[in-house]
């Protein structure tokens, strides 16, 4: 064992794994990011090298137990000093958000045409009620 290294346990490096997996997933929240901000982390040295810390996520073998991929690219953008410094705005805040409902409406839309075989019909609208089956006369 070297000097000043402590060795975790196997349990240990779980809690470290859900621990690290939890807040990279709220950095998909725009929201989030701006109370970050508005708070000061997004300023202090320790928390920026966390950042630079959490980009292990982006390795394939990490990345598949993100459920929300858009946590990357707000990862990769709070690399730099001049998104971080922008997030203390409210508006910015509410253009990211708004951004990523859209991105996340679109995506899933046209993820559910590229997938759907092409003999058959296309899904309802998001929101619209499915058609009552008919009455039969008796």
């Amino acid at each position: 064992m070297m000097a000043g290294k402590v060795m975790e346990t196997d349990e240990q490096n779980r809690i470290r794994f859900q621990v690290e997996l939890e807040f990279v997933q709220c950095l998909a929240n725009p929201n989030y990011i701006h109370f970050l901000a508005q708070r000061g982390y997004l300023k202090e040295q320790p928390f920026i090298n966390y950042l630079k810390y959490l980009q292990y996520w982006r390795d394939p073998e990490y990345a598949r137990y993100l459920k929300y991929p858009m946590c990357l690219h707000f990862l990769e953008l709070l690399q730099h000093e001049a998104f971080r410094r922008e997030c203390v705005s409210a508006q910015v805040c509410k253009f990211m958000d708004d951004q990523a409902i859209l991105l996340w409406q679109h995506y899933t839309r046209r993820r559910t045409r590229t997938l759907q075989p092409p003999d058959t019909p296309a899904p309802p609208a998001a929101g619209a009620p499915p058609h009552p089956p008919a009455r039969q006369q008796s």
